[in-house]
């Protein structure tokens, strides 16, 4: 492997005692996101290295317009067939959407902000004409993130997001986040069927472990809220999606995918619209159907704090 730093600006933000890196020409995606401490700045997501341009080694991308595997070849909408090729080595299936393979263009609007923008017109072969804009505000305490889409051709598609942050972990670290039930999957690892009876370490409302078995699944229920635990560190990082979060009285119904690989550093959880090969399941749950001139976005809310005790 290359020890040489390759040729991909960061752009950098720096405000409220953060240090937020964004790579343009790697798909829009984020270098770093850092707080400032006095011993030394603590990474909150899995901080890219600079020696790759795999996106899945930064240290979140955007995945859009659909998240995670779409089976089958591609998928039909209105009684046509929308072929979408493999576009990742040692992939079998389409994965999250394409724009995290195209560059984006980026402007600083504001002190606290950075923004970046792309217009995708059926890239590699897919069916999806449409305008993206990404949106990163440094607050105190945090960060406020937002990715929108809005469809662009002339027939409807359906539509999903997601976000793809990568965590450090140690053997100590835990993530907690109300839940409901999980889609099982096989080996593809595609869905197989619904529960709500978690096998076990799975629980997220009870909170997990985030070295375990391997967890490459989409939960459902979801409260739209979610905490990891760095013990050593003494932090903890809040994750907050608003308009996922269930109006008084109503059932949770917001969806959360958990990459857990049993070993390394890093692991993911991931805030998407939709289940894994949503184009596939019954009702297509989470794939929202845009018209041209529509739109449809993610905001997060990521708040850090001292870990309570």
């Amino acid at each position: 492997m290359t020890t040489t730093p390759i040729d991909s600006p960061i752009v950098w933000l720096h405000h409220a005692g953060q240090r937020l890196g964004l790579v343009p020409s790697l798909g829009g995606g984020i270098a770093a996101w850092q707080v400032e401490r006095e011993d030394a700045p603590f990474d909150l997501f899995r901080p890219w290295d600079r020696l790759t341009e795999d996106r899945y080694k930064l240290a979140s991308f955007a995945m859009l317009p659909w998240s995670n595997r779409i089976s089958g070849g591609g998928f039909e909408h209105d009684g046509r067939f929308h072929p979408i090729e493999p576009n990742r080595i040692d992939e079998p299936y389409p994965i999250h959407g394409d724009g995290w393979l195209q560059p984006w263009e980026c402007n600083q609007p504001a002190p606290d902000t950075l923004e970046l923008r792309l217009e995708s017109h059926r890239f590699a072969g897919n069916p999806y004409d449409y305008s993206a804009l990404q949106r990163f505000v440094l607050v105190e305490g945090g960060l406020d993130q937002e990715v929108a889409i809005t469809h662009l051709g002339d027939d409807p598609l359906p539509y999903g997001l997601g976000l793809h942050p990568w965590f450090p972990r140690s053997d100590r670290t835990r993530l907690t986040a109300p839940v409901r039930g999980v889609w099982l999957s096989g080996d593809d690892p595609l869905p197989t069927r619904h529960t709500r009876e978690f096998p076990p370490t799975w629980n997220l409302t009870e909170g997990i472990a985030t070295l375990g078995s391997f967890i490459d699944n989409a939960y459902t229920g979801w409260s739209g809220e979610a905490f990891i635990d760095w013990p050593e560190a003494g932090l903890r990082l809040n994750m907050s999606v608003p308009a996922m979060r269930p109006a008084p009285g109503a059932e949770p119904d917001a969806l959360c995918l958990l990459y857990r690989p049993p070993e390394g550093e890093t692991f993911c959880f991931e805030p998407v619209t939709q289940p894994i090969d949503a184009f596939h399941l019954p009702g297509r749950p989470g794939l929202k159907v845009l018209k041209r001139g529509e739109a449809m976005s993610l905001a997060v809310q990521w708040r850090w704090q001292d870990l309570p005790g």
